[in-house]
């Protein structure tokens, strides 16, 4: 099972999505909200990791993590508001 539980492009080109953090079948379960800026490929030197969430959710299912972060990453405009909140845009 991946971890990813929502992924959609921004119409900037970054990729916003809800991934799972705890593990899988783990109470509560928890989520992030992330935006990934990255490209497809990366560069040399460059390691995988994920980007630094931009929400954190707590809950007692995956839908309801997923219930609440989704209203958050379906709208560009919510997406550009919270980054600008925390300063990442």
């Amino acid at each position: 099972m991946t971890d990813i539980l929502y992924e959609r492009p921004l119409s900037s080109g970054p990729r916003v999505r809800i991934r799972r953090t705890s593990d899988d079948g783990a109470v509560p379960v928890r989520a992030v909200l992330e935006i990934d800026r990255r490209g497809g490929v990366l560069r040399p030197g460059q390691t995988a990791g994920n980007p630094p969430p931009i929400l954190e959710i707590e809950g007692a299912t995956e839908s309801e993590v997923l219930g609440m972060l989704l209203p958050h990453a379906m709208e560009d405009q919510a997406v550009a508001k919270l980054m600008q909140e925390r300063g990442l845009r």
